[in-house]
């Protein structure tokens, strides 16, 4: 948290009121000012002509009001039923899409269209996206009439690459989604409730022979997208597999499919990144 002395002195250069200037408004010493702006405290008194003239809540000064947002917001949405605290949340995420393009002239217009879903399709082909990267790190919403996300990476100026896992790491990810089989299991697994399933019934409803299922179910498990059971059985032990509760592989795929599409237009978006991403 910001001292008040810091939030003086960024509210005050944001305006462009010297310290001078702002003694005088609110009745102190140049040196007053100096000192708060150092690490002291302004009295109680002088605080309400200090919000004014900065514009910014006494809250603010402190460096509270994001801190009571964050805890209202969080109160709010569960207290909320499920369904519509889905929907608050989704729309907080677009606000933050559309605010940290930093247009004000934009933020009602594009805001009314997300609540009035007025650019919001009827089926699959009308997906709309909206992209920023900035240096600070980037941000992506899409937006449909039955797929909804948000991403938002508070990135590094110097890339995020050193974040990252190992280059081959990565690589043998994508090479599991790569495999024709896998990619068949990983829909077929995900696709069902959160219960054990038998390797007889994967090879069923992914015509993978059953001898081959166990192999490529220890791919996945190495991988932490399913876990392993045995089921012990009147006929013996049999092999069952459940999708990893964490869900991985729907994020993954949700981002493919955006590469996976060739005429995928931003509607709305920005690159004002001069440092490298990775």
């Amino acid at each position: 948290m910001n001292s008040i002395g810091e939030q003086i002195k960024k509210y005050r250069v944001a305006r462009g009121i010297t310290q001078e200037q702002l003694g005088n408004l609110v009745g102190v010493t140049t040196q007053a000012v100096s000192r708060w702006e150092r690490g002291g405290t302004p009295d109680v008194e002088i605080l309400p002509a200090l919000s004014e003239i900065l514009g910014v809540s006494i809250d603010t000064l402190f460096g509270l009001e994001d801190q009571s947002f964050a805890l209202n917001l969080a109160r709010r949405l569960s207290q909320l039923p499920r369904e519509e605290a889905c929907r608050y949340a989704f729309n907080i995420c677009w606000a933050i899409q559309i605010g940290m393009m930093g247009d004000v002239d934009i933020i009602d217009d594009f805001m009314n269209k997300l609540i009035d879903n007025s650019f919001i399709g009827d089926n699959k082909t009308n997906d709309y996206f909206a992209k920023l990267v900035f240096e600070e790190g980037m941000a992506n919403t899409r937006i449909s009439s039955h797929l909804n996300y948000f991403f938002f990476l508070v990135g590094s100026e110097n890339g995020n690459r050193d974040d990252l896992s190992d280059f081959e790491s990565l690589r043998n990810v994508f090479k599991i989604f790569a495999d024709r089989n896998l990619l068949k299991i990983i829909f077929y697994m995900y696709s069902l409730p959160n219960k054990p399933v038998v390797s007889a019934l994967i090879s069923k409803n992914t015509d993978i022979d059953e001898d081959n299922i166990n192999k490529y179910m220890d791919v996945l498990c190495k991988n932490n997208l399913v876990t392993h059971t045995v089921i012990a059985t009147a006929g013996g032990d049999l092999d069952a597999y459940t999708f990893r509760r964490e869900s991985f592989a729907v994020p993954f795929l949700c981002f493919a499919d955006e590469i996976a599409k060739k005429d995928l237009y931003p509607f709305y978006g920005g690159y004002f990144r001069k440092t490298p991403l990775l």
